[in-house]
């Protein structure tokens, strides 16, 4: 059996719904702490972006001093340019190279990843592969 089936179940159910809703709006605050919170948050809103604005301007001001300082460098740098420079050639001398005996035991305990008879050394010695 149906939970609402004469005409006089449904009148009732809406008059039920309308006096919900008219209950629920009357003991609604008002929005002013909605309000409140939503003009705080544009305010550091526009507090933010007003400060992104002024580093983005600050920003510009430093790229246009760069590049006219740059222009200016250049420029100099072109009126100094009268002739390239001599760089001298020196001699080059092959040295034999420096073998240093006292290490001895550094260099001899180095092992090969290969053994004599050509299988690679596992990790740690451990897991000979062939």
């Amino acid at each position: 059996m149906p939970l609402f089936s004469t005409p006089t179940q449904f009148a009732a159910l809406a008059l039920v719904f309308v006096a919900g809703w008219l209950f629920g709006l009357a003991s609604h605050p008002g929005g002013k702490k909605w309000k409140a919170r939503y003009l705080a948050e544009r305010d550091a809103h526009a507090a933010v972006k007003k400060d992104g604005d002024v580093r983005a301007a600050a920003a510009e001001k430093r790229a246009v001093e760069a590049e006219r300082e740059n222009a200016r460098l250049v420029k100099d740098v072109d009126a100094a340019r009268v002739a390239p420079a001599v760089v001298e050639r020196q001699q080059v001398v092959e040295r034999a190279p420096i073998v240093d005996t006292s290490r001895t035991g550094a260099l001899s305990s180095a092992r090969p990843a290969y053994n004599a008879d050509g299988t690679k050394r596992g990790w740690f010695d451990f897991d000979h592969r062939r």
